[in-house]
């Protein structure tokens, strides 16, 4: 999964080196203090592997690689802490760095291990596992025939991308599942789009953040010019929705946050065994909206990132909290680019609310409870409450489109076709219903005042 973090260099001389290195280094500070640590010292566990290293180079059945068998020590090491450190080969590294700028190959779905077991944090909007069917909370038992019991979160991965256009077999276990189920998805080249917007009606808009990447900050700040060009004017009310957004780049939520808060609150603060993981973020100066109301939307797909807006607005009372529990991952992984283009994801820090909140295996309580349901079609039709405009939301932010008198008809139908399916989709949406609902008795409470 995206996991939120500083980047953080460190140099590193090379994996025979590096233990080579600290086998002297903890050798002389063990020898040191040897009397006051006794048996246990990190010198000794430090020879004991080196012990095991020389073993099998020397006896296993066939020659192995030295640089394998680091590798694998290291994936050993990390997935002994938790399940959000790990290794990142050279391949895996380099394809981490393209994720975080929203363009990847594979199947769209963000994934950890609960319980040993791996599991579906949130498929991504609009890409091969959001479309098959895949869900939150979804136990993956197996990829393709390869059993995912003895894989790491990186082996995972590695196995469901792949080539454009080629298929891919995940066997998952759900809840209301009687025995596990065989789901079939075709790879394709996955864009994820951090932000996307709409007017729901006359005053109130709709902001939809997928994933924290290096761009939703800015793409936020254009989505909500426009709602407000759209609007003719500022907003009533907005529905912030952070459903199924797994997170991503901690300075973006802190960005995202800052836009409604005032200069100098409290954002977000972490702490941790380093000086440099202590760290406090704060609104800054100008930027700010309007105060109007606003409800955010969260449920247990809405992880790390979007945990942190969610209880940052919630802990200073500028946002309604609407929808189900959230996943509850409140942990700063840093990632440490290692000297052969591999890198290091290391937990590095808990992460807290501005009134101190650990969200960590707990994760945000809704203000309000409201489970999604999908609404009669007789319901959906009757209530009017969207007077949705006809734009494509997948290039809302793309102002030459706009003026653009060059598209074909077969493309305007298109265009019109993808429209129709969001349209649809919100018109259903029971939880952006009961959102929007919120937002207008608010503003009629507002309006009346005491004794009107």
């Amino acid at each position: 999964m995206f996991t939120i973090g500083r980047k953080k260099k460190k140099v590193v001389v090379g994996f025979a080196l590096v233990v080579a290195v600290l086998v002297v280094f903890i050798g002389i500070s063990s020898q040191r203090h040897a009397a006051a640590e006794g048996k246990g010292s990190d010198y000794e566990s430090i020879e004991l592997f080196t012990d095991v290293m020389a073993i099998i180079k020397k006896s296993y059945v066939d020659e192995v690689d030295t640089k394998k068998l680091i590798y694998g020590a290291i994936n050993g090491m990390l997935s002994s802490l938790d399940p959000h450190s790990s290794f990142m080969s050279p391949e895996t590294y380099k394809e981490m760095k393209i994720d975080t700028k929203g363009a990847f190959g594979g199947l769209g779905i963000e994934i950890s291990t609960k319980d040993g077991i791996l599991t579906v944090i949130s498929p991504i909007e609009d890409t091969p596992a959001f479309k098959a069917g895949i869900k939150a909370g979804d136990q993956i038992l197996k990829i393709d025939d390869k059993f995912t019991k003895d894989l790491n979160i990186n082996e995972a991965v590695k196995r469901m991308r792949g080539p454009k256009g080629t298929k891919v077999i995940l066997t998952i276990m759900r809840d209301g599942f009687e025995k596990p189920q065989d789901f079939t998805l075709v790879r394709d080249v996955i864009q994820v789009k951090s932000v996307r917007s709409r007017l729901l009606d006359d005053g109130y808009g709709y902001v939809r953040i997928a994933q924290f990447q290096e761009k939703t900050d800015e793409d936020l700040t254009k989505a909500l010019k426009s709602l407000k060009d759209e609007n003719k004017g500022d907003l009533k009310g907005l529905v912030l929705d952070l459903r199924n957004d797994p997170g991503g780049l901690l300075d973006q939520a802190v960005r995202v946050v800052d836009h409604f808060i005032a200069e100098g609150q409290m954002v977000v603060y972490t702490e941790g065994r380093e000086k440099d993981s202590k760290m406090q973020f704060t609104a800054k100066k100008g930027g700010k909206e309007p105060n109007y109301a606003i409800v955010v939307l969260i449920n247990g797909g809405s992880a790390s990132a979007s945990e942190i807006v969610a209880g940052a607005l919630q802990d200073h009372k500028r946002a309604i909290i609407m929808g189900t529990q959230s996943f509850g991952k409140g942990s700063v992984q840093t990632i440490i680019p290692l000297s052969d283009d591999s890198g290091l994801r290391l937990t590095t820090a808990r992460y807290y609310t501005p009134k101190g909140r650990s969200i960590q295996a707990k994760g945000i309580t809704p203000d309000i409870t409201v489970e999604r349901l999908e609404l009669p079609k007789e319901t959906a039709e009757k209530k009017e409450f969207m007077h949705i405009r006809e734009k494509d939301l997948e290039h809302h932010f793309e102002n030459e489109d706009k003026a653009d008198q060059g598209s074909t008809k077969k493309d305007v139908k298109k265009e019109k076709s993808a429209q129709q399916k969001i349209d649809d989709a919100l018109k259903n949406d029971y939880q952006a219903m009961r959102a929007l609902d919120l937002l207008k008795g608010w503003d009629i409470l507002k309006t009346m005042g005491p004794g009107k």
